[in-house]
């Protein structure tokens, strides 16, 4: 079955044809963000009151373009560049929600969603697709959503954990072989250096990291590799986790959720942290409401965060 699956894709248009007016859509979202869908379904000029639900997306996001609002309102859970001119026009939505929550509004019912358009590794022998860079709400996603609609690209990256996706369970498919979207970090400010010096002199030899995303977190890292045993488990992590665990800084030794292998929900960067997390049994992804599960975080020894704020109100 898996191996002659290439047989059975069609057009990106074929594929989100099946969308009607009046749904709800998951988009999956990062590097994962299954760009010829999107387009694809953009093109078309026949939907109205499409809503869709995501994460942060990469590249364009049409959907959200001035004049497109009666045909689609984006509804962002964790809201990316794309979309933040268009939500503070109020031409899109965003639903301030702990990353932990966002699975159980689809698990629940609370959000059920018509479709779901994801971007997914290409089937293994057991015909199983793999959700690549991004699990976080997309595994809640295909698993509730009436149909799920996938582009299966060639060079989505392989990943282990609870991120499978059984090709009997796409509805339709488009096989694509493009590279992901890459996220290159912007070079260091010397006010993200001094940061940086200053948070990595607190974090202790055998300390378990949670890591935003940032000039911030990428600083911190960067000036950790004179440390021992670090261990990482993190909703998500970038470039610079790679040099901590080539360096031998970060080996997961110490902790006691997933011991010895470094676990996430999505990765954010480049071709070599996708060439990094392929087929690498060291790395695992999971849900984000696991991940992000605060009796699963407490744990692990010594957890540090390393987060960016945006803005800190008066009461902190």
């Amino acid at each position: 079955m898996s191996e002659s699956w290439p047989a059975r894709s069609v057009p990106a248009a074929d594929v989100v044809a099946a969308v009607r007016s009046g749904t709800s859509v998951f988009v999956h979202g990062a590097c994962a963000t299954p760009a010829p869908l999107v387009e694809a379904l953009c093109a078309r000029r026949d939907l109205a009151d499409v809503r869709l639900y995501h994460l942060h997306t990469a590249g364009p996001a049409p959907f959200a373009a001035p004049g497109r609002e009666r045909e689609f309102r984006s509804i962002s859970l964790f809201a990316g560049a794309p979309l933040r001119q268009a939500i503070a026009e109020d031409r899109a939505d965003f639903i301030p929600i702990f990353l932990s929550d966002i699975p159980d509004l689809f698990l629940s019912g609370q959000v059920p969603l018509d479709a779901a358009l994801v971007q997914v590794s290409p089937p293994d022998r057991h015909g199983l697709c793999s959700l690549g860079t991004s699990c976080d709400a997309a595994k809640a996603a295909v698993e509730t959503a009436r149909l799920v609609l996938a582009e299966i690209n060639e060079q989505m990256p392989r990943t282990h954990g609870n991120n499978v996706v059984p090709l009997e369970r796409i509805h339709a498919f488009v096989a694509t072989d493009r590279p992901l979207c890459e996220h290159h970090p912007e070079p260091e400010t010397a006010v993200e250096a001094r940061i940086g010096e200053l948070v990595a002199g607190l974090v202790e030899d055998g300390s378990t990291l949670q890591l935003g995303i940032g000039g911030i977190p990428d600083a911190v890292l960067a000036r950790l590799h004179g440390k021992r045993d670090l261990g990482i488990h993190t909703e998500m992590f970038s470039d610079r986790v790679v040099d901590l665990v080539e360096s031998g800084a970060v080996t997961n030794r110490l902790k006691q959720v997933g011991a010895g292998r470094i676990v996430t929900s999505f990765v954010n960067g480049t071709r070599r942290l996708f060439d990094f997390v392929h087929d690498n049994p060291l790395v695992a992804f999971y849900p984000c409401d696991w991940t992000n599960d605060t009796a699963v975080i407490r744990q692990n020894p010594r957890v540090v965060a390393v987060n960016s704020a945006l803005q800190v109100d008066l009461s902190g």
